[in-house]
């Protein structure tokens, strides 16, 4: 059965006009009014209307209605900036709140190509995958084509995003983990999966694997997964990466399911543990190790379809430091001597004994033990506080130590590729031998708490003062809490115009979160944190540069830390990085030469990191027990130990094996079918059809002006905005959306620091918008805002009409015996002459920057108007024949974007006739006045 009114037509429904959306059924109207937003759209039920529901029109301007010279622009404007469902090629960009770089739209763009979309997006650490990811969700969602999606992320990136989809993308997701999952459940009838009563869920990788909560997931997964952090979820040793991959395994046998696969270290060396996660994608490619010749190729050139990996020196627009920020690095070293070196050495000494002493006693022993001696390097390596909360804390372990032994590795170590740990908390140093011993350097350690006898904390104060004194906002990073703090409290007493923070595991993410936002609006902050930041929170923000004050013992944690400010989203032009290590410090050493150096080498030549592969932290005990056995009187180790060591020189061969893998790989699979360039056409369309950056500037300017609310600028660049000024029922409108006195604001992302970013999507914006097109389109006449300007101007030597038209376009799609309509709107000007000329985007900013330069009588005004609006009004046909063009142009445009749905389905489209005029502009010569 037919529906009576058609999506995109107009009715009168309760003394007011409305537009049919879709979803709308003969029984029931899905509406939106003529000047209203999304947020005011209702149902109604026609056969309980006790007035008829009735076709209408969209009513023309009419000879009263002249306003000021910006009058009608200012309701163009208005009612461009509501629309989310523009006319361009993609259906989504009318609801993102974000200004993506044309290199971000190529794996939307290659998404789009595939029937059901299997994609592995492999771009650099800071690029964006996030929002590439977000990008193609919320086209499918605007498409139509789905209507739920997942994330399945490890545990503490759930908030993130959570934040992102929410900040970006304008999708409200639930987190879905341990902690939540009661609550959710509660809520919800028997038999009801939380899965399909959420329609968005973020879930946590370790909440889902479970066999109880995975067999649920898969019979009610939404038809689109999300998978960050993928490359945790190949086969591997562990039972947990194991559990995680059979779940993506069983999901991915689903045919018609969407899958987006997201990671920086996509190949790590392990080809078994690649290829299973290239087989997410289809199962074909599990056997690219198995065959060679033209059979290998031909499936590379199939998995290229499918793979996207960037490195940022692949990315033209990365060049540009308008865009994003130099990155400059430095090692800097201190000397460990007098009493920090004495103590350094007496632990050092201390640790080889008590090693030594338990060789011949159980297993058990000897690895309590071991784990007492490297807590031991690493906790005084790190800081005096860190030294004696791990001598204050016995280590205890049962015989049955597999639990045990995991504890101390999250703590000592920083964790393997898959599972890299945020475990801050101080380890366990303390045994039952020679308690005397442990009390003499616990006091020895108390003895040093200050800058004059703690080199490093020194060096760091030193280095500081240089950054903050150049401009660098800067965050330290710590490897322990109790380190954290005593840098914090050092730091506070010497930099006391500064604003110090700590941010540690002690916090909820919640927590950090607030803390760090609350630090980021200070003139000059410093952030101290653990490795707890380090994934999870994005800084860029705030911050410009990072101060790694612990050498992290995994080259990839210190990827992560400079990546959460070295990103897409910084707006510095430069970003500093600084390495603090001892100069005799032989742990440091021992990390500095064999890893971090190794890893820094292999990236300058790739271009990527190439993680160091390091299975259950092997390589990282065996290059303690050299640091412990080998002394060489306290000097720093050198790439020597490769020679000598068979699991440190096994570690060379490995990791260069990996690197040639990669260096292979990235030859083959690095994108190159679509380059950016080729995208912008089609992104500058929508922009052009929703409102660029510059256009919602002008329309905040511009009203903020009609209504006498100052727009001050500020020396930045960004701007102070004083809502108390605005009318009272607007000032309610937006206290109701939580905006209410100065507001700071920029309207160029990434936004000034302090300020808030105004995209089109705001709700500021739209509540700005749907204000003033309620205004203009009341029947009661507005002084501010009107549907027609007439004014002398210079910028014309003719008289000039300009029609504001919107054009409506019902686009549907059928699939089997499914169908799908989505409404589709465009803002267009005309210029009025023998025919109907489209004004493009620089025609338009010509006549719309046209100043009026002397008073024009209102009979004179309403004499121009009159005229105009019959020229307009005789054009009828031509608009009739221009909107059905559009229509065809915009069918070209989703069939050639979506092309795989040419395999599952039709397309047909028609316009919604008659066309919208909205406003006329006259511009009339001032030097022919008559």
């Amino acid at each position: 059965m037919s529906v009576m009114f058609q999506p995109g037509s107009i009715v009168t429904a309760r003394s007011r006009e409305w537009i049919v959306l879709p979803n709308s059924t003969p029984e029931v109207l899905h509406l939106r009014p003529v000047g209203g937003s999304e947020f005011e759209a209702t149902r109604l039920h026609i056969g309980l209307e006790k007035t008829p529901i009735r076709h209408a029109i969209f009513p023309w301007p009419s000879e009263e209605e002249v306003g000021p010279s910006y009058a009608a622009l200012l309701l163009k404007d208005a009612m461009m900036l509501k629309m989310r469902s523009g006319a361009g090629p993609f259906r989504s960009f009318g609801n993102i709140a974000i200004e993506p770089r044309a290199y971000q739209l190529v794996p939307l763009m290659i998404a789009m190509k595939q029937e059901t979309i299997r994609l592995l997006i492999a771009d650099d650490v800071g690029i964006g995958k996030t929002i590439e990811a977000g990008l193609i969700v919320r086209e499918l969602l605007d498409r139509g084509e789905i209507d739920r999606f997942t994330v399945l992320a490890p545990p503490h990136l759930c908030e993130q995003w959570q934040e992102e989809l929410k900040n970006h993308f304008h999708i409200d997701a639930t987190i879905v983990r341990t902690s939540t999952v009661g609550r959710l459940e509660r809520s919800l009838p028997p038999g009801r999966s939380i899965f399909e009563a959420y329609p968005f869920t973020v879930v946590s990788l370790d909440y889902i694997k479970s066999d109880r909560r995975r067999d649920e997931f898969l019979r009610s997964c939404p038809k689109c997964v999300i998978v960050d952090e993928a490359h945790t979820c190949t086969q591997g040793s562990t039972r947990g990466r194991q559990k995680r991959y059979e779940l993506l395994k069983d999901l991915s046998k689903t045919p018609d399911r969407h899958m987006i696969l997201l990671t920086a270290t996509p190949h790590s060396g392990d080809d078994a543990a690649f290829h299973n996660l290239l087989g997410l994608l289809d199962p074909v490619f599990r056997t690219l190790g198995e065959v060679d010749g033209a059979a290998k190729q031909e499936l590379r050139q199939k998995l290229a379809l499918h793979f996207v990996q960037r490195r940022r020196p692949d990315i033209e627009e990365w060049h540009d430091q308008n865009l994003f920020p130099e990155k400059l690095s430095a090692e800097v070293t201190y000397k460990l001597s007098g009493e920090w070196g004495k103590l350094f050495d007496d632990v050092l000494e201390y640790a080889r004994e008590i090693v030594e002493s338990v060789q011949d006693q159980s297993q058990h022993r000897q690895r309590l033990t071991w784990w007492a001696a490297l807590a031991l390097l690493r906790c005084v390596s790190s800081s005096p506080m860190a030294a004696v909360a791990a001598l204050r804390t016995r280590i205890m372990a049962p015989e049955e130590d597999a639990e045990f032994e995991d504890e101390m590795a999250k703590r000592v170590l920083d964790g393997t590729e898959d599972d890299l740990s945020t475990e801050d908390i101080e380890p366990a140093a303390a045994t039952d031998e020679n308690r005397e011993k442990l009390q003499d350097l616990m006091q020895q350690a108390l003895a040093l708490t200050t800058p004059s006898k703690d080199p490093k904390l020194k060096t760091l104060i030193k280095q500081l003062g240089e950054l903050i004194d150049e401009g660098f906002r800067p965050v330290i990073f710590c490897r322990y809490i109790a380190t954290a703090h005593y840098v914090a409290d050092a730091l506070k007493k010497k930099f006391k115009s500064c604003a110090v923070e700590t941010v540690t595991g002690e916090l909820t993410p919640k927590e950090r979160q607030e803390r760090v936002e609350a630090l980021g609006m200070e003139p000059q902050p410093i952030l101290v944190a653990t490795d707890c930041l380090s994934e999870g929170i994005n800084l860029q923000e705030y911050f410009t540069a990072v101060v790694h004050y612990d050498l992290s013992w995994n080259p990839t944690r210190h990827e992560q830390r400079e990546g959460r400010v070295d990103r897409f989203g910084q707006k510095a032009k430069e970003v500093r990085t600084v390495m603090l290590y001892g100069q005799n410090n032989p742990i440091d050493g021992a990390v500095l030469d064999v890893i971090l150096r190794k890893a820094e080498s292999i990236k300058k030549e790739l271009g990527i990191l190439v993680p160091m592969p390091d299975d259950e932290n092997r390589i990282t005990q065996a290059l303690m027990r050299a640091v412990l056995f080998k002394k060489r009187d306290n000097k720093q180790l050198t790439l020597e130990l490769f020679d000598e060591d068979d699991e440190l020189a096994d570690l060379t061969t490995r990791w260069e094996s990996a690197y040639e893998k990669a260096k292979q790989n990235r030859t083959i699979f690095a994108q190159r079918g679509l380059k950016p360039a080729d995208i912008l056409p089609e992104w500058e369309k929508s922009r052009a059809a929703l409102g660029s950056e510059e256009e919602v500037e002008r329309f905040v300017s511009r009203i903020a002006m009609a209504l006498d609310a100052p727009l001050e600028k500020r020396e930045k660049g960004d701007y102070s905005f004083y809502t108390h000024h605005l009318p009272e029922t607007l000032r309610e409108l937006l206290k109701t959306r939580e905006i209410e006195g100065e507001l700071r604001i920029d309207f160029h992302y990434p936004a000034k620091v302090g300020a808030g970013y105004i995209h089109r999507t705001s709700p500021l914006v739209t509540v700005l918008a749907d204000y003033a097109a309620e205004s203009a389109l009341q029947e009661a006449w507005t002084p501010w805002i009107a549907r027609a300007s007439v004014y002398f101007t210079d910028a014309v030597e003719v008289k000039t009409t300009l029609a504001l038209a919107r054009l409506r376009t019902r686009l549907t799609l059928q699939r089997q015996d499914k169908e799908h309509t989505m409404l589709c709107e465009e803002m267009l000007t005309f210029e009025v002459g023998e025919s109907l000329r489209i004004l493009h985007h620089e025609e338009q900013k010509r006549y719309f920057d046209a100043e009026p330069v002397k008073n024009m009588p209102t009979p004179i005004q309403k004499r121009h108007l009159s005229s105009a609006l019959k020229r307009v009004k005789a054009k009828d046909g031509d608009l009739d024949a221009l909107a059905k063009e559009r229509a065809r142009i915009l069918l070209e445009d989703h069939r050639r974007i979506r092309d795989a749905s040419k395999a599952r389905g039709s397309y047909s489209i028609a316009p919604v006739l008659p066309v919208d005029i909205l406003g006329v502009i006259v511009l009339v010569p001032a030097s022919k006045e008559r």
